[in-house]
């Protein structure tokens, strides 16, 4: 068993095509591009946390999204241990997607983990923080409130090329970055 983690699938999102410069031409080639590197690294029996935004679901009449219900989307993926954290397109059911869990801290690695879908809810008391939301703007960020500071993951596929990631990439990445940065973990 592996973990897993993602976020901002945005599936049936007609408009973060263009909002977010993803290299798609269609809708139905995102999602099937999504589904498929999903698939392709995640296995049944692994688990997944996902960080919000898993659909767009059109309910406006604006066009921007399918009709799709998540239960589309999800019978579409191998794994079925999915934590789901609420993004702000699953707020209130809008997607006909429905999860509680707001926030979630897990250890691992070595380190207690704050995940949250937007990272300007993040908590600076943890080790480290894994985030969505951001989309391509930034893979990590060091976050600071007054005298502390939390670096954070942008674990969305933007900036991930569209495939779920697992605990050694983001270790890795991150080492990267703080060297380039002239930086050292707050932890």
């Amino acid at each position: 068993m592996n973990y897993w983690w993602t976020s901002d699938f945005h599936l049936g999102h007609f408009n973060i095509i263009k909002y977010c410069n993803r290299p798609f031409k269609t809708v139905e080639g995102m999602n099937n591009a999504i589904i498929n590197r999903f698939n392709e690294r995640v296995k049944k029996d692994d688990f997944v946390f996902f960080l919000g935004d898993l659909c767009f679901k059109s309910g406006t009449g604006r066009g921007e999204g399918e009709p799709y219900k998540a239960i589309n989307y999800l019978e579409q993926l191998n794994c079925k241990n999915i934590i789901f954290i609420n993004g702000n397109h699953d707020s209130g059911g809008k997607n006909s997607f429905k999860t509680i869990i707001q926030n979630l801290v897990i250890s691992y690695g070595g380190k207690r983990i704050f995940l949250v879908h937007n990272p300007e809810y993040v908590n600076t008391y943890y080790d480290f923080a894994l985030v969505g939301h951001v989309h391509e703007k930034w893979m990590f960020k060091r976050i600071r409130r007054g005298e502390t500071f939390i670096d954070c993951c942008n674990v969305g596929v933007d900036v991930w090329n569209f495939y779920p990631v697992n605990w050694q990439q983001i270790d890795r990445e991150y080492h990267k970055w703080l060297k380039t940065n002239n930086l050292t973990s707050n932890r």
